[in-house]
């Protein structure tokens, strides 16, 4: 840093000194074109100091060197005014390229690279038509240069129609800068209200500019000085725009390195949010810093939220942060402001140890988190389904017994009015009704706890649940008898819920079901082949199946690929009780 700093201090008193020594060959030039030329060897120092901040504070943007390029674009366009004829020829030739400098900032805003092979054909063209199809312009025109030490003959008609070929060209090039910087601005997620405004005007300049000697004539009195006097205020606003959109808020920072470093060397009470650091090296506020869980967690923020890597809103990284080979986090980031990923994974591999250690307080927060979450979900499930047994036993069971209670009134009272025969008849309905009540009394039961998980255990449980399914399913088991009562009932319900998404929602034709005790964990695993893409968002049952094993410390994997079946695998602990 200190190396570019002295650079640029040597370059900036070398431009000021080139600028010096322009002025004083304006010495022969009387009337308003001294103003004009001194304004332009000014719009070259605008360009100058613009760029050389920007380099500055951007060392690895190329954004600065440009505007610097242009600066000695402007001066060699100055010496047009001087006095020597051979210098003034030089400032002949280069008239209309700070135009091309525009075309090419506007191109490599923000990133300072050409992102695409149609944005560097364009700068190319642009500065093609800038120089080679300026040619015409004093190759056949005396006029145009000093003494007419550039033209070989007088041709106005071929000058006209080169004039004419060069602006159309030129308009030409526009559009497509247009086009291009009209979707870099669609796919921009952030930075809408810089880069817009920036990309209207630099493409109204380039178009305007060329056309102001033609307006001017029919809109002022002021002929040529005041033409010249407008051309230059549009050109000089450029580069001052341009640098102060890169630093507004930040476009890709490159001390990036420093700043981080910086921020690892202070002390920890001082540090900034890692975050935060992050961004403001980069230059892009929608850099978002997440911490890799594993084991199913994926990415998280910094308090354990978990993230979509596949964020829709912009075309992002990420970028992702290893430490000795294993993934510790990564940054997203808008690849539409950034577009040197390398940049990115520098960044990343100085803070990589930082992320690491981090990510362990992190992992706690998203334990944590998901734990109040699992909680407020238990709840919610326990909630709904008391007050699903409640409705059931207020519109089934409680009208049935409330019949049932009037019949046997109406029974009663029919004692001496009716024949024994249509009593008999009438006290086999009203046992039917009974015998009816009772069976959805033991539904009811069943749904909340099996009769035989609660008689015979988990074993003869899932061989009675997997008789009574629709669909065949295969049975392999090795169960001990002695599990705790929770895990076996969280291992039927697993499995029952399993099977029930299978045939019911999966449209499987065969479903396997394989249960398997081990070294103190029971193994459960339900395959089909029906249409996949089951997912814990899609309803409560296979979120709240994950609550209840993450309760008892267990895991529970789903892989369902769309039109690959579906394979659940649960673990849970479990120690084996005391035989009473």
């Amino acid at each position: 840093m200190r190396s570019l700093d002295s650079a640029l201090v040597i370059l900036s008193a070398t431009v000021l000194l080139v600028a010096a020594v322009e002025i004083a060959t304006f010495a022969g030039i009387d009337g308003p074109l001294v103003g004009v030329a001194v304004s332009t060897v000014a719009g070259g120092l605008v360009y100058a100091a613009s760029g050389l901040i920007a380099w500055w504070r951007r060392p690895s943007n190329r954004l600065g060197l440009i505007m610097v390029m242009g600066a000695v674009i402007w001066l060699l366009n100055a010496l047009a005014f001087s006095a020597r004829p051979v210098l003034a020829a030089v400032g002949v030739v280069t008239a209309t390229l700070p135009l091309a400098v525009i075309v090419h900032l506007l191109l490599v805003f923000p990133s300072g690279w050409l992102r695409s092979a149609l944005a560097r054909w364009t700068v190319i063209a642009g500065y093609a038509v800038c120089l080679v199809l300026q040619i015409p312009l004093y190759l056949w025109s005396p006029d145009a240069s000093p003494h007419g030490m550039l033209a070989v003959a007088d041709r106005p008609r071929l000058v006209t129609i080169g004039s004419w070929v060069q602006i159309g060209t030129g308009m030409c090039v526009m559009v497509i800068t247009a086009v291009i910087l009209s979707v870099r601005f669609r796919r921009a997620s952030a930075r809408r209200g810089v880069l817009g405004p920036l990309y209207l005007y630099g493409v109204a300049v380039v178009l305007v500019v060329p056309l102001v000697p033609e307006l001017s004539r029919f809109t002022t009195q002021f002929g040529d000085v005041a033409s010249d006097a407008t051309q230059l205020g549009l050109l000089v606003m450029a580069p001052i725009l341009f640098a102060l959109a890169m630093m507004r808020g930040g476009f890709a920072r490159t001390a990036e390195l420093e700043q981080l470093g910086e921020w690892l060397g202070s002390p920890v009470g001082d540090r900034p949010d890692l975050n935060a650091a992050l961004a403001k090296a980069l230059g892009d506020d929608s850099v978002q810093l997440s911490y890799w869980l594993g084991d199913g967690g994926g990415y998280v923020d910094a308090e354990g939220r978990a993230l979509d890597p596949a964020r829709t809103d912009t075309a992002h990284g990420p970028a992702e942060i290893r430490v000795g080979g294993h993934r510790v986090g990564a940054i997203f980031y808008d690849e539409n402001l950034i577009a040197d990923q390398e940049l990115v994974r520098s960044a990343g591999r100085v803070i990589a140890i930082a992320v690491d250690q981090q990510r362990l307080t992190v992992q706690l927060r998203a334990s944590r988190r998901a734990l109040q979450q699992s909680r407020a979900r238990i709840v919610e499930a326990s909630d709904r389904e008391r007050r699903r047994i409640a409705q059931n036993l207020h519109d089934g069971l409680q009208a049935e017994l409330v019949l049932l209670s009037v019949e046997a009134q109406r029974l009663a009272a029919a004692e001496h009015t009716t024949t024994p025969e249509e009593r008999t008849q009438a006290a086999e309905r009203l046992r039917w009704r009974i015998d009816h009540a009772a069976a959805g009394l033991r539904d009811l039961v069943y749904a909340v706890m099996p009769a035989p998980l609660i008689e015979q255990g988990l074993g003869p449980a899932i061989e009675d649940l997997v008789d009574r399914m629709p669909v065949p399913t295969k049975l392999e088991m090795s169960v001990n008898g002695n599990l705790p009562e929770a895990v076996q009932a969280t291992a039927y319900f697993v499995i029952a819920e399993a099977l029930n998404n299978a045939a019911r929602h999966a449209h499987a034709r065969h479903i396997r079901t394989r249960l398997m005790d081990r070294d103190g964990v029971l193994l459960l695993e339900v395959d089909d082949d029906g249409i996949g893409n089951a997912h814990p968002s899609g309803g409560f049952g296979l979120t709240g199946l994950q609550d209840r094993v993450a309760v008892l410390g267990g895991t529970l994997r789903i892989d369902s690929p769309v039109d690959r079946g579906t394979h659940i695998t649960a673990e849970l602990p479990c120690p084996l009780t005391s035989e009473t």
